[in-house]
């Protein structure tokens, strides 16, 4: 029990932030873990806001989950970073280190790789390939995986591909430039992109996971035009309105489906870990929190 310890601080930061379920997990997480001094809040903070919160923090707070638009800014803000996190350019964790600079991590990647495995993709070399698929016999490769959009998250997609032991991602976009945008992060991965257009989205769907990080309504059409593959794993990372039109059919199609609230769990989860030092975080109660509160929402 941590009663008689001294209050402890974190918070969820992003602008809008009033929807945030991570005060429901983390406080769920807190008392399971009997942590009763600790408390978790949810800031609405703009970009050019965050450095001045942030250097305001005192030193009972312990760390910060940032969602849009502060994880590019929140990179810059730490005096260390994980290899992910630098590598994708953007955090969605600060963490409070003992002499008091902070140190940013990117727990999406993680989580993602988490949620994937747990509905079915295997991780690391596991392809054989033919003897006529352009590459020498007996050559083993990763998990091919279709990643639906240009933009924050899909750089976190590329970072969990390539985790997962992907070294060419397939990229679909609705703009071109957003694949050039993405090249940096790829580089940095040791992952080659391909490039597909929209409108041979459905073609893309050909994939061992595909990974749509396209805002609402974007890719509904895809529900009606893609022929599903047996063995694919779809991973939506909209959680509300839920189910999606494309995890509908995906469903109807007997294609295991993670939703964005199974990431949010999962990446909550390494930030309870880092915020706190208690390993593993009561995932449990943190799942139960989540679960209740989503059904109300």
């Amino acid at each position: 029990m941590q009663s008689t310890e001294r209050a402890r601080k974190a918070a969820v930061c992003g602008k809008p932030i009033g929807h945030s379920l991570s005060p429901v997990i983390h406080t769920a997480g807190f008392a399971a873990a009997g942590l009763l001094t600790w408390t978790y809040t949810a800031i609405e903070c703009a970009e050019a806001e965050l450095p001045g919160l942030v250097a305001g923090l005192g030193p009972e707070w312990a760390g910060l989950s940032l969602t849009m638009p502060l994880k590019e800014v929140a990179l810059t803000l730490a005096a260390a970073a994980s290899p992910v996190a630098t590598a994708i350019g953007a955090a969605n964790t600060l963490v409070r280190r003992p002499d008091g600079t902070w140190f940013a991590d990117n727990t999406d990647v993680p989580g993602m790789v988490r949620v994937l495995g747990d509905a079915g993709l295997a991780h690391g070399p596991s392809v054989t390939a033919p003897s006529d698929a352009g590459v020498p016999p007996g050559h083993v490769s990763g998990p091919s995986v279709t990643v639906l959009g240009g933009g924050g998250t899909a750089r976190a997609a590329l970072a969990a591909a390539a985790q997962l032991g992907a070294t060419d991602v397939t990229v679909v976009t609705r703009r071109p430039e957003a694949r050039d945008e993405l090249a940096p992060a790829a580089a940095a991965l040791g992952v080659t992109i391909t490039g597909v257009e929209w409108a041979d989205a459905p073609a893309a769907f050909d994939a061992d996971a595909v990974i749509s990080t396209v805002p609402k309504g974007a890719a509904d059409a895809l529900a009606t035009a893609v022929k599903w593959r047996p063995g694919t794993v779809l991973f939506d990372a909209i959680y509300d309105p839920w189910p999606t039109p494309l995890a509908a059919a995906a469903a109807d199609h007997g294609v295991p489906v993670v939703s964005g609230l199974d990431l949010l769990l999962a990446q909550a989860l390494g930030q309870f870990e880092q915020f706190t030092g208690v390993h593993p975080a009561p995932e449990a109660a943190m799942r139960a929190a989540l679960t209740a509160a989503s059904a109300v929402g």
